[in-house]
This record gives structure tokens, C-alpha cells and sequence, in this order.
């Protein structure tokens, strides 16, 4: 049997402006570009390529929940 869960979380003003900072955006568009290229990964990168593309992820629904909850897209 499943059961549900509510959480509430005070959002912050600003969370809808949320991203990932430039210079790990970059990092993780040279992991992808290197990917993309042909040459692979080590597991260091992948892990790390990996880790950025989860952190990218939610940090893309929290705006967008953030969006949605504020009534207006940003």
C-alpha cells in the first residue's frame, strides 16, 4: 500500500532565477562537448557530468515549480 506525502518549503524570492553558476555550466558543457566528440569519459568525468546534469535538473524544476506557484513563467 502507497501513501502520500505533503511537504511544505518556504520558497525563496529569488528561486526562480536559479542556475547553475557559469563556470560549472561550463564544466559541464566541456564534459558533454568531449562526450559528443567521440572521446570518453573517465569515470571521474562521468561521475562528475552525471552529478552536474542531476544538479541542473533540479534546480530547472525548482524554478519551475517556483514559476508556477508565483503564477507567472520567468
Amino acid at each position: 500500500m502507497s501513501s502520500a506525502v505533503r511537504i511544505e518549503i518556504e520558497m525563496p524570492d529569488d528561486l526562480a532565477r536559479f542556475r547553475l553558476p557559469d563556470g560549472v555550466q561550463e564544466r559541464l558543457n566541456c564534459l558533454l562537448n568531449k562526450q559528443d566528440g567521440g572521446k570518453p569519459l573517465t569515470d571521474s568525468e562521468r561521475r562528475e557530468a552525471e552529478g552536474l546534469v542531476n544538479l541542473a535538473d533540479l534546480l530547472s524544476l525548482l524554478r519551475l515549480r517556483a514559476e508556477r506557484l508565483s503564477g507567472h513563467a520567468g
